[in-house]
């Protein structure tokens, strides 16, 4: 532990499995007291134990208000205050497309993924003035910049995590706050929701896409973990706005 995070406080997402999970564990691992919150609490429950005394789990459906303020306030009932905020949760590729996606998948998508982010950001504003500033880190994708034929609903969201990000930012530079507010997109990962994802397209669909990085194979979650620490740290004080795309060269080529 080199201590980049030391005694900062954060808020991690979907910290049950994944770049949640993963981004927990190196957060906590450079000093950071890190709140996990899911709806799995069995997945939660096992991120937070291997944090130790660094961490703990709270149930948390992101899409709901009031959970919402439930999460903000045993944050700071345990530790005063809130400095980060990592907005990770959500649902993933539904195989839809312009013809086949309906209302239930749309507005599911759209739930988790876009207004849970909507309200993390949200929540986190007044704490993190009294803390005197933060970093909130949002999970867009690189589908949030190319599309994806079957990935309809997931784009749409993702893309409007990417522009939500930027309004805040704006709005917090222009109001001095020293909040900063970026989105991390992700190339194909091997997290959990991945792997779901390629046993359903198959083998060659698979190929294909691992194709599609120039690198020749997709990352995992220690890759979205590490820029996950340099948004929470005092070395990207300067940086807000900016979409960090970490995706093996997908969206050069």
């Amino acid at each position: 532990m080199s201590g980049r995070l030391k005694n900062k406080v954060a808020l991690v997402t979907g910290g049950a499995s994944g770049f949640g999970r993963q981004s927990a564990i190196r957060m906590a691992e450079e000093g950071a007291l890190v709140c996990v919150t899911d709806v799995n609490d069995a997945g939660g429950k096992e991120t937070a134990a291997m944090l130790g005394e660094r961490g703990f789990f709270v149930h948390h459906d992101v899409s709901e208000v009031d959970d919402w303020s439930a999460a903000i306030h045993a944050v700071l009932d345990r530790y005063g205050k809130l400095q980060v905020m990592v907005n990770s949760a959500g649902v993933g590729l539904e195989g839809d497309n312009i013809g086949e996606c309906d209302d239930d998948i749309w507005n599911a998508v759209m739930d988790a993924n876009l207004h849970g982010t909507f309200l993390g950001c949200q929540a986190a504003m007044e704490p993190m003035k009294r803390a005197g500033g933060g970093s909130i880190i949002n999970l867009a994708s690189v589908l949030a910049i190319r599309g994806e034929a079957y990935a309809l609903a997931y784009c749409a969201s993702k893309g409007a995590v990417r522009m939500l990000t930027k309004s805040i930012a704006v709005h917090c530079g222009q109001h001095g706050n020293n909040i900063r507010c970026n989105s991390i997109c992700p190339g194909y990962m091997l997290t959990p929701m991945v792997r779901r994802f390629t046993s359903e397209i198959g083998p060659e669909e698979t190929q294909r896409i691992s194709g599609k990085h120039p690198m020749g194979r997709m990352g995992d979650s220690d890759d979205i973990a590490h820029m996950v620490v340099y948004l929470a740290s005092d070395e990207s004080t300067f940086v807000t706005g900016t979409d960090m795309v970490v995706d093996g060269g997908y969206t050069a080529g």
